[in-house]
């Protein structure tokens, strides 16, 4: 009961994130958590109340976190064009990081859970659409403002990012991929700097990106 009592709520949930992260939710044992968390099975249902409920809060750090992070890079670009390809850059340095996978966490959940999962496969779908609507805002916003043309479509727009970047993490994961993926990336950045028919109209922000995530 001690264990429980005095355990930092904060650094276990990033200790479980980063497990759930490399291994997935099904691969991730009762022991694993045991061990990597520095807590007994009865602390750890009576810190979280299930497996399931901890794995929820840590897919919640991930993704405070990578929101944070795509929010400031948002923010702190000169433009939103140049701000979403700032966030692709970020990417950038997925093999060189220290993460736990090179893999999205949401979408290593979203393929191992059914789709008629009633708690998971919910979840992770609908932190997707909120990503995905931040990157439709920022496309719409360059159309507002005349960054890009005005028949573009921010919702198409928006779901292409998010299939790139999710291909990109995908094959990230092969082992062959190092010399190839700040390639892709750039190339995807470019791509969305090529939608741009003028230069952005206020100066640059100082912005300092986050870790890929």
């Amino acid at each position: 009961m001690g264990r429980a009592a005095s355990y930092d709520r904060q650094k276990v949930l990033m200790a479980a994130r980063d497990l759930f992260w490399a291994r997935g939710y099904h691969n991730t044992s009762l022991k694993d958590l045991e061990h990597g968390l520095d807590m007994r099975p009865g602390s750890i249902y009576a810190a979280f109340g299930s497996k399931e409920a901890l794995f929820r809060e840590a897919l919640d750090l991930y993704v405070s976190t990578g929101q944070a992070d795509l929010a400031m890079t948002l923010s702190g670009a000169a433009s939103p064009i140049a701000g979403l390809a700032a966030h692709v850059r970020s990417l950038g340095g997925i093999l060189r990081g220290k993460a736990p996978s090179r893999a999205c966490m949401l979408v290593k959940t979203l393929l191992e859970t059914p789709d008629d999962d009633p708690v998971l496969r919910r979840s992770v779908e609908e932190v997707l659409r909120r990503v995905e609507l931040i990157f439709h805002d920022a496309f719409r916003k360059a159309r507002d403002e005349g960054e890009i043309a005005a028949d573009v479509d921010p919702e198409l727009l928006a779901a292409r990012l998010q299939v790139a970047i999710f291909g990109l993490r995908a094959y990230a994961q092969r082992t062959d991929a190092a010399d190839r993926v700040e390639k892709l990336v750039e190339d995807i950045a470019r791509g969305i700097e090529a939608l741009a028919i003028r230069a952005p109209s206020r100066a640059a922000l100082p912005c300092a990106p986050g870790p890929a995530s």
